[in-house]
């Protein structure tokens, strides 16, 4: 079912479609930057496709690997069909910038705020992109590959207590 997923996208934005491929009945499609909110938005709001609940989003480093460097991997599924896709989006490291999906899915939010805190990938449009897992004054992203394995973060400030009177 899934493949036709991947069809239907691809007769709907020919040129948007970078790539595609399946792996175990995970269907998985790579798109433009450029086109990412329409294919998003048309996975959503097509009712042969019906894709209301996003599972997951999340990116993927392949620093030395593959060029470019990142990837942004949204995990899709449709309750009403029961079926599932992978669009995945290309990001070079230089324009680590991709738009935010929050108008298509507002539930996606604490998901792009959680890529943004772990790889530094910046989500256009994102009303309060900020840190989630840690704290504001953490330096950096730990999960990109060049990440120091041993270093030292700035302390993170102690709460004020207001003192009784």
């Amino acid at each position: 079912m899934a493949q036709l997923v991947v069809e239907a996208v691809k007769a709907r934005f020919p040129e948007a479609v970078v790539s595609d491929h399946a792996f175990r009945g995970d269907d998985t499609i790579v798109v433009t930057r450029e086109s990412l909110l329409e294919v998003l938005r048309f996975l959503r709001d097509d009712p042969a496709l019906d894709f209301k609940m996003p599972i997951d989003v999340t990116a993927v480093d392949y620093l030395g690997w593959k060029t470019p460097r990142f990837e942004v991997v949204y995990h899709l599924f449709s309750l009403g069909k029961r079926h599932r896709i992978r669009v995945k989006v290309e990001v070079p490291e230089d324009d680590c910038v991709v738009p935010s999906a929050i108008a298509i899915w507002p539930g996606v939010d604490w998901f792009e705020r959680e890529a943004w805190d772990m790889y530094g990938v910046v989500f256009d449009g994102h009303p309060k992109l900020k840190r989630i897992l840690l704290y504001e004054e953490f330096e950096g992203h730990p999960l990109r590959k060049d990440y120091p394995q041993r270093g030292y973060q700035p302390l993170m400030p102690l709460p004020t207590v207001a003192s009784e009177v």
